[in-house]
């Protein structure tokens, strides 16, 4: 159970929570990512602040923001449609294999300690660090793989999306830009593709969670209602200024940026693990 506070302190969580929500609806749109590299590792913090029995709080965490990453992406793709930027073959051709991808890896999830999904995260966030920051790209013949091929791939997103409670944007970004796809359509397209992570994934965690010990009052499986209804309403609010703003700033520079901050959140959990 989630020890009271005060209502000051109620307040101030909500005030983080819609703060969170702000924040991961205009990355969802600026940069393609369901904002789940921030929002796992805040709601973590706020339920190991708050009392929440340590051995949940992380599959909490990492399964309401796949909850809220079902609602960002579908205001930031319908602002990306309306720029005529989603590559629809693409993302039909992804679907199954994500959705396949993140029943696995949800359920990998689920069955793993918060210790190991803790660290899974922490080293997740420093190679997209890593890679945000550098840019690098293999050579490619700018060709998309074959039916089986995207069938695979999908699967990759979607299970890796799933144990660490992102839309996949970190990987399905770079794959399509690799393949030669305008950034703006890369970025468009992930949106899109966090739908179905977050579906799958959401669901499988809900299942999983419905008979589980610790769990706070209004959770729904693993996902924690009061967290997921303030970050869900702002990020449903800002996605579609982040993906305005993706038309206008300078990406580039922005991911530089993202890459700093991933990088001392991602120090931040390892090092809290050491200690």
């Amino acid at each position: 159970m989630i020890v009271k506070s005060e209502n000051d302190s109620v307040l101030e969580i909500w005030i983080i929570y819609s703060v969170l929500g702000v924040v991961a609806g205009v990355l969802a749109g600026l940069l393609g990512i369901g904002g789940g590299l921030i929002i796992v590792p805040v709601l973590y913090e706020i339920f190991t602040q708050s009392g929440m029995d340590p051995s949940v709080n992380m599959h909490v965490a990492i399964a309401t923001s796949l909850a809220i990453i079902l609602v960002t992406s579908v205001s930031s793709t319908y602002t990306h449609h309306l720029h005529g930027a989603v590559l629809w073959p693409v993302f039909w051709s992804l679907t199954p294999g994500i959705m396949v991808g993140a029943i696995i890896g949800a359920g990998i999830a689920g069955h793993l300690s918060t210790l190991v999904l803790i660290i899974f995260f922490g080293v997740f966030e420093l190679f997209v660090a890593y890679k945000m920051w550098f840019a690098t790209r293999p050579d490619t013949d700018g060709k998309l793989p074959d039916g089986f091929g995207m069938f695979m791939f999908g699967g990759i997103i979607g299970s890796v999306s799933a144990i660490v409670g992102i839309g996949g944007g970190t990987i399905t970004v770079p794959f399509l830009v690799w393949c030669k796809k305008g950034m703006r359509y890369a970025v468009a397209t992930s949106s899109a593709c966090g739908f179905p992570v977050a579906l799958a994934g959401v669901t499988t965690y809900f299942f999983l969670g419905k008979n589980e010990g610790g769990l706070p009052d209004q959770s729904y499986g693993y996902i924690y209602f009061p967290a997921f209804l303030p970050v869900a309403v702002m990020s449903l609010i800002f996605a579609p200024a982040g993906a305005k703003l993706a038309h206008i700033l300078p990406v580039v520079i922005l991911k530089k940026i993202f890459a700093i901050l991933l990088l001392i959140i991602a120090v931040r959990l390892l090092v809290g693990v050491v200690n």
